[in-house]
């Protein structure tokens, strides 16, 4: 199995690592108190990778798209609790976060609409 930090495979490297700068965020959060957006955002935002992770070993090309928009949904709900946190008064800026998760959604929506297109034959 390939480490998930190798260039061969750039949508792990990018979840895991944010991910792991997500759980840094919410630890912050959670620090001022803000216990309920900090256990919103971490499900979110470490499932993005966990399900891109489950698309690797995936039955069929149906299933690796279902894992991929799977991925995607969690890269949503993310973006939008680190809106809210822009938003809302008092609370750390999510800018470099967003950053790295509008990237992140770039590259899964590229990956759901080429494999629909090679399953689709096109």
């Amino acid at each position: 199995m390939k480490d998930a930090l190798s260039p061969d495979n750039i949508i792990l490297s990018l979840t895991l690592e944010f991910a792991i700068d997500a759980v840094t965020f919410c630890d912050r959060l959670s620090d001022m108190k803000k216990f309920v957006l900090a256990n919103q955002l971490l499900r979110s935002a470490t499932s993005v990778g966990a399900c891109a992770r489950e698309a690797q070993n995936a039955e069929s090309k149906s299933d690796f798209i279902h894992k991929f928009k799977m991925a995607a949904k969690e890269a949503e709900e993310s973006h939008y609790w680190l809106q809210i946190c822009r938003l809302s008064p008092g609370y750390p800026d999510p800018t470099l976060l967003t950053e790295k998760l509008i990237r992140i959604i770039k590259i899964l929506n590229k990956i759901i609409g080429t494999t629909k297109k090679l399953q689709n034959g096109n």
